[in-house]
Order: structure tokens, then C-alpha cells, then sequence
């Protein structure tokens, strides 16, 4: 079951022991990398038990959208590197939650298709991506997250 947390204090937070982050605290990249570190914490203390990382939801998820993907397409949407996708891919399939076959229009190219097993894990994924975005969520309005959503686009775009 998910953990109740309260949403981020507003003041900057001093931790025993560390340095000053008066500094660092102006860096844009750093609260991004925080954000980014609690987000995984979270999704990892309550949805571990998937045994499945963020990056192979989303495969999974793009799969399941786009049967027969090119997985060098998948790499390109997922803007990873080819050999790190390949051995993703690898993982994945070790799995039996996705099968690889040949393009029929390109015979180099790789295709993906999600067996049984992984369109079943990927709805619990999704179940879990769900509650995942519940909690991340409720820190902010609805205006707030289409402005976040908005913003953060303009970083990855």
C-alpha cells in the first residue's frame, strides 16, 4: 500500500553534517535531479515488487501501443542509445514479456511484440504508474501540473 506523504516544503531544508546549499539551491538542474530521486524512491519503495525499472515500463508501454515497434525506433523514442536498449530488450525478453521478430518491410530491422506475460505485467505497471501519478499529483492544482507537464516538455523537447 502506498505510504501518505505531505507535499515538499516550501524553504530550503538543512541537513546535519552536509555543506552549505545556498549555492546549489539556484541551480535548476539540481532541483530537477532531487525531484527526479524522490520520484524513483517513491515508485521503487511501493511498486518494487513489479521487478520491473521506470525505463522498462516504458518499453513495455510503448510496445503494447505500437505492436511490431522497430527497436531501433523504440530507442529513438525512448532516447537511449542503441546498445542500451538492446540489452533492456534483452532483459525483457529473458522475461518471455516480449518476443523480437523481423520487420517485414526492412528485413534488418528488429520488431517487438508483447506475449501474454508481458501485456499482463504491463497492466500491473500501469496500475502502479497510476497510483505513482496519484501521489506525484497531489502536490500540486491542476493548473499547476499542466504548467510543470508544459515546462518540462520544453527541457526534453
Amino acid at each position: 500500500m502506498p505510504r501518505n506523504h505531505k507535499g515538499p516544503e516550501l524553504k530550503t531544508r538543512s541537513f546535519e553534517g552536509e555543506a552549505d546549499f545556498r549555492e546549489i539551491q539556484k541551480i535548476v538542474g539540481f532541483h530537477i535531479r532531487m525531484a527526479h530521486v524522490a520520484l524513483y524512491r517513491h515508485f521503487l519503495e511501493n511498486y518494487g515488487h513489479l521487478e520491473l525499472t521506470q525505463k522498462q515500463v516504458t518499453a513495455l508501454w510503448l510496445i503494447g501501443d505500437h505492436p511490431g515497434i522497430a527497436q531501433t525506433d523504440l530507442a529513438r523514442w525512448m532516447r537511449m542509445d542503441r546498445a542500451t536498449t538492446m540489452a533492456m530488450v534483452n532483459r525483457l525478453q529473458s522475461r518471455k514479456y516480449l518476443v523480437r521478430g523481423r520487420s517485414a518491410s526492412d528485413g534488418r530491422k528488429r520488431t517487438l511484440n508483447l506475449t501474454a506475460a508481458g501485456r499482463r505485467a504491463l497492466v500491473a505497471a500501469k496500475a502502479a504508474i497510476f497510483e505513482h501519478e496519484r501521489w506525484v499529483k497531489a502536490r500540486f492544482t491542476s493548473s499547476e501540473v499542466s504548467t510543470l507537464v508544459a515546462l518540462l516538455t520544453r527541457i526534453h523537447e
